[in-house]
């Protein structure tokens, strides 16, 4: 049975439409309670930093409260934080309301269960079924309980830095935080701050509106810009809600998560920790998967989303995984994907071995690879397409051995995702722009 509301990461879409609306937040959080909480069971809520965090926070605490839950309120920390809280606490479910690399007008609400993991599909079945019905009211001596948890973020803090190399410090290195306004404002330069970094923030001075705009690992622009025009050493750049992270070398240059994953797994190897494969996605660059050949790195794909990277690792043995976006998972560390927890990795092995971070991922060439967004009046299946299909028959044939062809269907949005890539860039660019227009007129 398919999904009606829950889609690769929660639920998620435009504040004041549906789903995103207080009354289905409350509705949301009620049908969570009945599946996965208790009687006297509790729950911890964190959010981004989004205007719209305060309507959702208070909806979510009322379902819970109604049905019997006690809330823990966290307040603005990443969403990888309020996993590990969520086991800290020992609760039996983690709440976070956040919409990640979307706009401010958009929100969403994704759960961890008492592991820090996120849900299986299954579960978020069982949850829709609940939906169908109202929210639920206790009598008054069962209701639950609800206080805010002061000490939420310093214990983060705590937890991302014990993932970094017992005596090292950072002494010596000049970082630009890029907080892209979310969640990681204020533990990502006081972390790093504290392991003796000379931290310079941007993008550190949310004001509900401003998340994820022109800031942060989608749009990296100004950090690629800051790092060279400050003599620093490296810039690192967090999403909305601190699971995703890019970085730049000294130059500016723009290190991706495949080119991250690919330093992550290479140094692992080589000091003989490196546990199972190394597990990508059907988007990530062919660059990565030779590189790692090259290294004799087992590699794996898995389909989009971190939660499907997450599934692979464990399923396989594998401890490190990650998207070519920054959602990076290094399972000896933390639970689900951290971008901050990923960064320290990455600047411990730049400490350990001298290295610039230009120098790290030199060892991995990336393939021309090109993406294009098309938007659909309604959701599309590729695969329905018979227009669709030929025409990426058709690709496939022009790029013989020498290239991949990708579509896939957004899972929080009516957009289909046309992803090529080759030896070729000029080749690369006119097949993709080829399928994109085929994917438009059969959606017309």
């Amino acid at each position: 049975m398919s999904k009606q509301f829950f889609g690769t990461d929660g639920v998620r879409g435009t504040v004041g439409s549906g789903p995103m609306t207080a009354d289905f937040a409350m509705r949301l959080a009620s049908a969570a309670a009945q599946v996965l909480v208790p009687a006297g069971g509790s729950v911890v809520i964190g959010k981004d930093t989004r205007l719209s965090g305060y309507m959702f926070e208070s909806a979510l605490e009322a379902g819970f409260v109604a049905a019997g839950a006690d809330v823990l309120l966290i307040g603005p920390l990443p969403t990888p934080g309020i996993a590990r809280l969520t086991q800290e606490f020992d609760a039996d479910l983690g709440v976070v309301i956040s919409a990640s690399h979307n706009p401010y007008y958009d929100n969403g609400i994704k759960f961890f269960d008492r592991s820090g993991s996120k849900l299986t599909d299954e579960i978020e079945r069982k949850i829709e079924g609940f939906l169908e019905n109202p929210a639920i009211t206790l009598e008054s001596g069962s209701l639950g309980k609800a206080k805010r948890i002061d000490t939420a973020r310093i214990r983060y803090q705590d937890f991302c830095a014990a993932s970094f190399p017992d005596g090292m410090d950072l002494a010596g290195i000049k970082i630009v935080f890029d907080g892209a306004n979310g969640a990681g404002y204020k533990v990502g330069p006081r972390t790093l701050g504290n392991l003796g970094a000379d931290v310079i923030p941007i993008g550190c001075s949310p004001n509900g509106k401003n998340i994820n705009d022109g800031c942060g690992s989608t749009e990296p622009d100004l950090l690629q810009l800051t790092v060279p025009a400050l003599n620093a050493d490296v810039g690192v750049a967090l999403d909305g809600d601190g699971d995703r992270v890019v970085m730049a070398d000294e130059n500016g240059k723009l290190i991706d998560g495949d080119q991250l994953l690919f330093i992550l797994a290479s140094a692992r190897n080589r000091k003989g920790d490196l546990k199972g494969p190394v597990v990508g996605t059907v988007m990530s660059n062919l660059g990565l998967e030779n590189a790692l050949k090259a290294e004799n790195i087992e590699f794996k794909r898995a389909k989009v989303g971190d939660r499907y990277v997450l599934k692979e690792l464990k399923e396989s043995g594998g401890i490190i995984g990650g998207e070519t976006s920054g959602h990076m998972i290094v399972l000896d560390k933390a639970t689900t994907g951290d971008g901050l927890i990923c960064a320290l990795q990455v600047l411990a092995i730049m400490k350990e071995t001298g290295k610039k971070l230009s120098e790290l991922a030199a060892g991995m060439s990336k393939y021309p690879q090109t993406m294009v967004n098309v938007r659909t009046k309604t959701r599309l299946d590729p695969d329905s397409s018979s227009a669709i299909q030929a025409a990426v028959a058709a690709a496939e044939d022009e790029l013989a051995e020498t290239g991949r062809v990708v579509l896939r269907a957004s899972g929080t949005e009516p957009v289909i995702r046309v992803m090529v890539e080759g030896e070729n860039h000029d080749q690369v660019v006119s097949i993709a722009d080829r399928l994109a227009t085929v994917v438009a007129e059969s959606a017309a």
